[in-house]
């Protein structure tokens, strides 16, 4: 009996240095949609290419990711998560070095691509680890609060590695560092991980891979195109359209294929396909703020790069404390309905704050307060929604389970950064043509200051009314109280082998 007690004790210390592990490889992934951005006007006068070339150093990596997520998540299943984990761990590394030595556009452009892909691999295979690593209700809720403050803050702390990297070594080292990310997880994957694969092998759809492949990218081109573009550009509609064509055929088809790629019972159980929704509207307010804050510090306030990055630490500490509070205190006594409608609430609040910001406001007058409160909602819904996505999930959709989760990250960070981008342009433009008059008074210096102000407020009231609708969906989708384990015959057969291993060993 001691042995088995002293065998449980080692587990459970070896698990949460699994969490510690798999938290690595989610804030590598997670840093490296942000850590571009501040990276690359430096890269672009290295590499000599154009500020219109300069979107796809970032939509390369956010198309390769969101296109071959689901895929991914699948092969997880159908391959083995360790396998997959550290296949995705090596293959970012290696391609991260390749960035790093670029020596011309289409190398790095190649290269961030290939990040995608791995990353595609690498976050559904984790994330499926940590679901059937951490079972129990308690352990899971600090587990998943841990995992999903990364998910949240690691955008931010993107900003301010990536400006204290580009300050003090180089625009590279931005990539470069993956190898010290990378290389920690997999020596940690490599020695910890246990070899988990469904007893169901599932086959590979792969229809549903072309459609839903093919769905995303669409979708993930043509908003990014509307950013840079406009949205009446045949490139922005034609791809949307295209986008929504091949995601209904996908949805159609799911419900005709021997072996679905996302199996209706995953997304059609309320709570996980509120969850779904969650994360996705989160995620794109959560990017808008991050992309028109760094404007404001930076062109408006001044602000370097590094100092920008320090800017947001006070977001990323509220995020922090409330995933963690959620997940281990309040969801296991009221659900994520009530977690998650209060978070976008006070996400909304905050950014509705930020909506009154003036060319000449101060940080801690016109954005400290802000910043801690919408970390404090976003905290409140993050973590919660990744920890709904993937309850009670049989064995065998665990990995396209968690590949969902993200490829919602991956549309809300692509959506919300065009939509309010587009949005944002639009009304500086429009302030500009109706005050001309003034730039005669204040000097065009002055009315361009005014008209940012402006372009800021309103993309803020947008964000703030996303943050609104959130509350409203996530509201009516998830259903009330805790969550509650559905068991499978899976989950059930395993715990009969485990009883019956414990009589054994108490009879030896």
């Amino acid at each position: 009996m001691s042995d088995a007690t002293s065998t449980d004790s080692a587990w459970d210390r070896r698990r949460w240095l699994v969490l510690g592990v798999i938290s690595l490889a989610q804030l590598m992934v997670v840093l490296d949609v942000t850590v571009m951005n501040i990276a690359l006007p430096s890269a672009q006068r290295a590499l000599h290419f154009t500020t219109l070339d300069r979107q796809w150093v970032v939509t390369a990596y956010t198309l390769a990711f969101g296109s071959l997520l689901l895929p991914g998540g699948r092969l997880a299943d159908l391959l083995g998560r360790k396998v997959t984990f550290l296949t995705g761990l090596a293959g970012f590394a290696g391609v991260s070095a390749i960035g790093g030595a670029s020596v011309n556009f289409a190398m790095l452009i190649t290269a961030r691509a290939c990040q995608g892909a791995f990353a595609a691999l690498l976050v559904p295979s984790g994330l499926s680890l940590l679901t059937n690593t951490f079972t129990e209700q308690k352990d899971r809720g600090k587990a998943f609060g841990i995992y999903g403050a990364i998910a949240g803050a690691g955008g931010a702390l993107g900003l301010l590695i990536g400006g204290a990297l580009t300050e003090y070594l180089s625009w590279r080292w931005t990539l470069y560092v993956n190898l010290i990310f990378a290389g920690l997880a997999f020596a940690g994957g490599a020695l910890l991980l246990k070899g988990q694969s469904s007893r169901v092998k599932p086959r590979l759809d792969v229809p549903g891979v072309v459609l839903v492949s093919g769905a995303v990218f669409c979708l993930v081109y043509g908003f990014s195109n509307a950013a840079t573009h406009s949205w009446h550009a045949p490139s922005t509609y034609g791809f949307l359209a295209a986008g929504v064509a091949l995601g209904v055929a996908f949805a159609a088809w799911q419900g005709r294929a021997a072996h679905p790629l996302l199996p209706p019972r995953v997304v059609l159980d309320r709570n996980r396909g509120g969850a779904y929704a969650s994360i996705l509207i989160a995620t794109a307010g959560l990017f808008g703020t991050f992309l028109f804050l760094t404007y404001y510090l930076q062109q408006t306030l001044g602000y370097s790069p590094l100092v920008t990055g320090y800017a947001f630490l006070p977001m990323s500490g509220g995020l922090i404390v409330m995933a963690n509070l959620s997940t281990t205190v309040l969801m296991p006594r009221f659900g994520p309905k009530p977690l998650i409608a209060s978070g976008m609430l006070a996400a909304a609040g905050g950014t509705a704050w930020l909506a009154h910001l003036g060319p000449h406001t101060g940080y801690t007058a016109g954005v400290l307060g802000p910043l801690i409160l919408a970390g404090i909602g976003l905290g409140m819904v993050i973590a919660p929604a990744i920890n709904t996505g993937t309850f009670g999930v049989a064995p065998q959709d665990a990995g396209v389970a968690s590949a969902t989760v993200t490829v919602g990250q991956m549309l809300g960070a692509s959506v919300g950064t065009s939509l309010l981008n587009t949005i944002f342009a639009a009304a500086v433009t429009s302030y500009l043509a109706a005050h001309l008059a003034a730039a005669r008074l204040i000097g065009r210096q002055g009315l361009t200051g005014l008209a940012l102000a402006h372009g800021y407020d309103t993309a803020f009231w947008w964000t703030a009314g996303i943050f609104a609708a959130g509350a409203v969906i996530g509201g009516a989708l998830l259903r009330r109280g805790p969550l509650e384990q559905k068991r499978t015959q899976s989950q059930a057969d395993d715990r009969v082998t485990t009883a019956q291993a414990e009589a054994t060993r108490e009879r030896a």
